[in-house]
């Protein structure tokens, strides 16, 4: 069910790109250093990936979700691991491309006393030569996509296809990007995170790097900052800054990506910009007090719960 007094009676269906992962998490007292070794406190296995995580977390709040992507090939064991957890969690997965003897992406993944995670990743270089399914198949019934930066090589074609039919297109930017990469303006809404904003503008602030990027494109730019919250351009290119709810943080593994998607669905029911940031910071707080990644991700009730008690106050400006 979708709780949300403006969302439509069907939920939405949000289209999400990117490449699962299976995730080994190990529970640490620390990370260790070079060439010592640590004992874990708790091991899970789960699945991830910006895209699959970002799913769950729209599905947790009473949206719908379709994962595309590639994956390694179908006798896999991870492949078939992750395809029974997203069962589970009601993604459709028909949109998946299995790519024969390829590998599906695996983490390492270790967490602290923190909350903080440290992670090793292998993605198979071929899965980037995946072919997606054609335009019309993977649009119809699609009130937004979202997905990740990494995916432009395989992804801007359809993207740019779906904002020319009038789709948001969310992109989750967790790696610096080019200032002539394609998603800059095949993209409604672009969120980063605070390093590879940076990184990407080539200033070490926030807000200048807002104002730079805002020069090359017409989405709507953010980026999020975990605890210090969300700094974002209006549309009158000022300064805003929307504050994280302060929580006691247990495991920030998938936070950001179920922020993400709890953005990519606010969007899809027309809350303003100001609402859906302090949504989707609502989402991800809750997601932070819970180990298990993103299937820690909260239902909307609970959501809704936070966000009526009146904390993490509403967005401000900087005056920048």
């Amino acid at each position: 069910m979708n709780f949300h007094d403006k969302a439509p009676k069907l939920p939405p269906r949000v289209l999400c790109i990117g490449m699962p992962v299976r995730d080994l998490t190990f529970h640490t007292p620390g990370v260790p250093g070079r060439g010592s070794k640590e004992n874990a406190t708790a091991f899970d296995e789960i699945c991830g990936g910006n895209a699959l995580n970002g799913a769950i977390g729209i599905v947790r709040l009473g949206g719908r979700a379709s994962i595309c992507g590639p994956m390694g090939d179908a006798k896999e064991t991870s492949s078939r691991f992750i395809f029974d957890q997203m069962a589970h969690e009601g993604i459709e997965t028909k949109h998946l491309i299995h790519m024969p003897g390829l590998v599906t992406p695996i983490s390492a993944v270790m967490i602290d006393p923190s909350g903080e995670r440290t992670i090793v990743t292998f993605r198979d270089p071929e899965l980037w030569h995946v072919k997606l399914p054609d335009f019309d198949t993977l649009l119809d019934d699609c009130a937004a996509i979202l997905t990740e930066s990494r995916c432009a090589e395989f992804c801007t074609d359809l993207c740019a296809e779906a904002q020319r039919r009038g789709i948001p297109v969310i992109v989750d930017v967790d790696r610096a990007m080019s200032l002539r990469e394609g998603l800059l303006n095949a993209s409604s809404h672009l969120v980063f995170s605070s390093e590879p904003l940076q990184e990407t503008a080539g200033v070490t602030d926030d807000a200048q790097a807002l104002t730079k990027i805002a020069k090359l494109t017409k989405s709507f730019l953010a980026g999020t900052r975990g605890a210090r919250g969300t700094i974002w351009l209006d549309e009158n290119q000022g300064i805003q800054e929307t504050p994280a709810f302060p929580v006691h943080t247990v495991d920030t593994l998938g936070a950001g990506d179920v922020f993400h998607g709890a953005f990519a669905l606010a969007i899809t029911e027309g809350q303003e910009l100001r609402e859906a940031l302090r949504f989707a910071s609502a989402a991800a707080a809750l997601k932070c007090t819970r180990f298990g990644g993103a299937f820690a991700a909260p239902q909307r009730t609970e959501v809704e719960e936070l966000l009526n008690q009146g904390q993490g106050a509403g967005s401000t400006s900087t005056g920048q």
